[in-house]
């Protein structure tokens, strides 16, 4: 399967960012995050204890009341992290769906301007016809880099799980 060099932004058209769709899940994810809108990212995710992510900074937080707050601390903070998915591939069965990808996009503080790229699997189920992320998994290659987005998340907040 040749990846696809679309870049998922979350500027596809309304029609093509509904539940439905696994790509019209994973664009309603870029929607959410790249607009800060913490409504749309919970609707995005299944509500069960069983969902996860894994991430650069924050480590493994599981359950919607664990996940739900980190969003909330970043779209709230003076962080600006814009990202949009590329180099991906989809692969859907009929109940469960992932998509592997890399992400790539930019981490701005008010002292700092960090690249991002990240190595992205996002895991997606059917959960009463629409597909929902159940995990997230996000890992940064280059340790400079990590280093660097590091610092810019806590120049940007004092958490740094978000």
């Amino acid at each position: 399967m040749k990846p696809s060099q679309q870049a998922i932004t979350g500027n596809e058209p309304e029609a093509e960012t509904g539940l439905a769709t696994l790509f019209g899940a994973l664009a309603q994810f870029y929607r959410a995050f790249n607009r800060r809108d913490i409504a749309l990212m919970k609707s995005n995710w299944a509500h069960s204890d069983q969902i996860a992510m894994d991430n650069p900074l924050g480590g493994i937080a599981r359950g919607w009341t664990e996940i739900g707050p980190l969003y909330e601390r970043l779209f709230s903070s003076p962080m600006n992290v814009r990202v949009e998915f590329f180099d991906y591939s989809l692969h859907e069965e009929a109940q469960l769906a992932y998509a592997v990808g890399r992400e790539r996009g930019s981490f701005i503080t008010e002292d700092l301007q960090v690249p991002v790229l990240i190595r992205t699997t996002r895991i997606f189920k059917k959960v009463n016809d629409q597909w929902r992320q159940v995990h997230h998994h996000g890992s940064i290659e280059d340790p400079d880099l990590l280093k660097s987005y590091k610092k810019a998340a806590s120049a940007g907040t004092h958490d740094k799980r978000a």
